[in-house]
């Protein structure tokens, strides 16, 4: 049987039946769902020194003299505090950066078990890149989410100053987290893009000759959707994120260019095997 139809068969099925589809996929959820509350169990016990690290970028645009006044006088609205006005708010943070953190260190099965459950309609020359696109979508999430972080105190700076000097900030915890975590989640996701569009290469959905075509409008794409993603808006966050993202598409042109070469040049190589081989049987 050739490659192309070994690469639509499940090793032991010709033709797996729609019910076990559902199983296998309750299957890949369950472990999914285990690992995200593997991660959250973490992160509910290290959730201080987390909640200190997402709160060091709002510190970072606070002034230096209203930390020291806060510290001296406990000022409402002054340092870095974050203001609670829900008494059941405090318990609702920590549960939100438990799930929310468990979520990202199970990224990496996350992305395996999707791997596995679409790895049997792939080709076996697409499976082997299974553990290649898990480590890099990993990788990539991860530096999203860190270029995020270095640029939320930009945007924290950019919205707070916007409203003019009349305008006292004082953050609750559940507004500051949630936009936090939505600007980490936009970047991360927004990093996975050079995955998705090496993936829709290797499936033969799309050809690196038509994400050429598609600069230009690509370029308004990528402007529009993180604009829409990114819940800051701002022009340096707007800026941060799509250029990564329009060199990912480039990135992304060149894999499939050096892989339709390859292929050329295998495709070269295997018809000049069989050139010599019927001369060899005509001989």
């Amino acid at each position: 049987m050739s490659d192309r139809g070994e690469g639509r068969i499940r090793s032991g099925d010709e033709n797996m039946p729609l019910m076990a589809h559902l199983a296998e996929l309750r299957v890949r959820l369950i472990k999914c769902v285990l690992a995200v509350a593997a991660g959250a169990v973490v992160c509910w016990v290290f959730y201080p020194q987390i909640l200190d690290w997402l709160v060091a970028p709002y510190c970072d645009v606070v002034p230096d003299e209203a930390v020291s006044e806060e510290a001296a006088r406990q000022n409402l609205f002054g340092g870095c505090e974050l203001l609670v006005l829900d008494p059941l708010e405090p318990f609702s943070v920590r549960l939100t950066v438990a799930g929310y953190g468990g979520l990202t260190l199970a990224i990496p099965v996350v992305l395996w078990q999707v791997w596995r459950f679409v790895q049997p309609g792939l080709y076996p020359r697409e499976r082997r890149h299974a553990a290649a696109f898990t480590v890099a979508g990993a990788l990539l999430f991860a530096l999203g989410a860190g270029l995020a972080y270095w640029s939320i105190p930009r945007a924290l700076n950019f919205l707070a100053s916007i409203g003019g000097e009349d305008l006292v900030t004082g953050f609750s915890p559940a507004k500051y987290l949630s936009f936090v975590v939505k600007m980490m989640a936009a970047f991360g996701i927004g990093f996975e893009f050079p995955i998705l569009l090496v993936f829709l290469q290797l499936a033969g959905i799309v050809h690196y000759r038509q994400l050429i075509r598609g600069r230009r409008f690509a370029i308004v794409g990528i402007v529009a959707l993180v604009a829409v993603i990114t819940p800051s808006g701002d022009p340096f966050t707007l800026m941060v994120l799509s250029v990564p993202m329009y060199l990912f598409y480039e990135a992304a042109i060149a894999i499939g260019w050096i892989r339709a070469r390859q292929q050329r040049r295998q495709g070269i190589e295997g018809q000049e095997a069989r050139e010599e081989a019927d001369a060899d049987t005509t001989g």
